[in-house]
């Protein structure tokens, strides 16, 4: 489980939206996190600490893009092709098939965590965009917006209930979903 952060740019400028704001102050892409960077507050101890953080995000993050490549596939690819070519060497022995689980088993016990960490950051970012086009949405009910807190059985309650919204939909309808398929 993941933590969830909530940003609502009403509290600070309620009759704007995130665009809105970047074309008042002149800023494009980042301004809005770039403000939510600056704007957080904190003695100069959690300064060294945010910046660990920030140091582990990037670190996580180049980790999990580089071995997401296919070049970090292909790597992994001739690390067991070579092990495997030196079994004869090693007469197959049980330390040279230890060395094989041993290695994968601390990379990806590794792994786990910095792949977790960026997935946890994109889960949080996506949230974040969601909640901010639902809130702008006029007519969108902002009861969804913090649709993931909810119960199973409310959620499958919503779901039922948009299955029914749906069945009502005319089939010319550009979002109309073909039950033929």
């Amino acid at each position: 489980m993941g933590y969830r952060m909530r940003i609502d740019l009403r509290d600070r400028c309620p009759a704007q939206t995130g665009h809105d704001l970047h074309r008042e102050h002149g800023r494009h892409g980042s301004g809005v996190a770039q403000d939510l960077r600056s704007s957080a507050s904190g003695a100069p101890s959690n300064a060294h600490s945010r910046g660990r953080h920030e140091l582990f995000r990037k670190f996580a993050h180049k980790t999990s893009t580089g071995v997401g490549s296919p070049w970090a596939f292909v790597l992994a690819c001739m690390l067991i092709l070579i092990w495997g070519l030196t079994g004869p060497l090693f007469g197959f022995s049980d330390t040279w098939q230890l060395v094989i689980n041993t290695g994968t088993t601390i990379i990806t016990f590794l792994m786990v965590f910095l792949i977790q960490n960026t997935q946890n950051r994109d889960a949080i970012a996506i949230h974040l965009k969601l909640d901010e086009l639902i809130r702008a949405l006029k007519g969108a009910r902002n009861r969804l917006v913090d649709i993931e807190e909810l119960s199973d059985e409310e959620l499958e309650r919503l779901r039922s209930e948009f299955r029914r919204l749906g069945a009502g939909t005319p089939r010319s309808h550009p979002y109309a979903h073909d039950k033929d398929h």
